[in-house]
């Protein structure tokens, strides 16, 4: 099948990508130039495990293919997904601009029947939005083209999006006609094993679940952290709790992991938007509300911990800083807990060392110049330079090289030996029996 789809960021490169493993002739449409040029020389621009190789082999295979615009695109296409950016608008809300734009480009350039589908997250009631755009641009050139605007929203995981686009948990298809369910459904057969797996629905409820999904998954880590600020008063080991929890099948293991926060492209994007549509809509978004207050108050728990270990001069302390991406297996810095950490290290005058296996060359696009000529911040070889005369440790992403960290050798590079865990990754017995001071979360 012909795919286009608009947008080279994470989700529309992705998306493309697999696609084109499966067989079928992509290309990849963004106004980025810089990020076009790159592509074709297989520079990508996130970081993804498994994605660039992918990307590499189908463009030599001639089904990957890149480009600026529609018309440059060597096949008419069968489907047009839009997949760019929705980010916060001033007030909360989802900022609709590039979907919009991408629909006015879709109605200027075709000719023939197409599906186009809504892959961005996007706010109920967009699809009309987006329908109307393209009509609008069709009937400016007297062409009686016929399409279908179809939601199919994207739950992919960065560090884990190939597997989950080849192997999804389900797929959303908020479908407009028997003909664009009948193109989705030959689309999607080669990935889902049963027809049960692919669950289609009015497309207003397919933007809906993908707002719900999210917002439930905040909430859960929301609830956890705020469970884990009572134990920790209460003198309660939280990973205790957790394990009783998450043993009842109503609950489950997943996403109950309490930590400092969390951050990323989806999360705190989504939950803004869906406490903007509910005061727009006249509900009151108690819980949504709740979960932001406490994601903004568990950010700055680290940094608490820190004051209250040293005190609110830092000016004679260094603080090793392990992981700075919002979570493992991404380059990903959006909104990410470390940054909380590290401006406010920096405005109590610390001087913080830092190591992330991937993410510092993004993490220094956005950190200030000054931070780093001043010699407050700086960005260590290995992971073990990072904690080089440091007063403490702060583990702040889980990556796997952090997982059993040689102990012995940090007790000689470390001035004092101190270890908070962002994350509750390691053993509190064990940090003790190799004399560290230990502060988990919730411990």
């Amino acid at each position: 099948m012909n795919i286009t789809v608009i947008g080279a960021g994470y989700v529309g490169l992705v998306t493309g990508t697999c696609f084109a493993e499966l067989g079928n002739q992509v290309t990849c449409i963004d106004v980025n130039k810089e990020k076009i040029t790159n592509l074709t020389q297989g520079i990508l621009p996130i970081y993804e495990p498994g994605l660039e190789p992918m990307v590499t082999s189908n463009m030599a295979d001639g089904r990957l293919h890149f480009a600026n615009s529609l018309n440059e695109q060597p096949h008419e296409p069968k489907v047009i997904f839009i997949a760019v950016g929705t980010p916060s608008d001033t007030d909360g809300s989802a900022d609709m601009q590039y979907v919009l734009n991408a629909a006015r480009s879709i109605g200027a350039y075709i000719n023939d029947y197409c599906v186009v589908v809504d892959k961005s997250t996007v706010p109920v009631g967009v699809a009309d939005q987006v329908r109307a755009a393209i009509q609008a641009e069709l009937d400016k050139r007297g062409v009686a083209t016929k399409f279908d605007v179809v939601s199919n929203p994207e739950f992919l995981r960065e560090g884990a999006a190939i597997d989950d686009f080849m192997r999804p948990d389900r797929i959303i298809v908020g479908d407009a006609s028997e003909r664009s369910k009948a193109i989705m459904l030959e689309l999607y057969t080669p990935i889902i094993r049963s027809k049960e797996k692919i669950y289609f629905m009015n497309v207003k409820d397919a933007e809906m679940t993908k707002y719900v999904a999210n917002a439930m998954l905040a909430t859960k880590i929301s609830f956890m952290n705020e469970m884990s600020v009572l134990c920790e008063r209460l003198g309660v080991d939280i990973e205790n709790v957790r394990l009783g929890i998450g043993s009842d099948s109503r609950i489950g293991n997943a996403f109950i992991y309490p930590g400092c926060g969390y951050g990323g492209s989806c999360f705190p994007k989504d939950v803004k938007a869906l406490i903007k549509m509910a005061e727009n809509n006249g509900v009151d978004p108690l819980v949504l509300r709740a979960v932001e207050d406490r994601n903004y108050a568990q950010k700055r728990v680290l940094p608490a911990k820190i004051r209250k270990i040293f005190g609110d001069d830092l000016s004679d302390i260094t603080i090793g800083v392990w992981g700075l991406s919002f979570k493992p297996g991404t380059d990903d810095m959006r909104e990410a807990s470390s940054l909380v950490l590290i401006e406010s290290l920096i405005q109590q005058k610390a001087r913080v060392q830092v190591y992330d296996p991937v993410a510092m060359p993004v993490a220094k696009e956005m950190m200030p110049a000054e931070w780093f000529l001043s010699g407050q911040l700086s960005f260590a070889e290995h992971q073990y330079a990072a904690v080089d005369a440091a007063d403490a440790l702060v583990l702040v992403t889980e990556w796997k090289p952090f997982c059993y960290p040689d102990l012995t050798a940090m007790k000689k590079l470390m001035r004092r030996h101190i270890i908070l865990d962002g994350r509750n990754q390691y053993d509190p017995k064990q940090m003790q029996d190799a004399e560290f001071e230990y502060y988990g979360i919730g411990r």
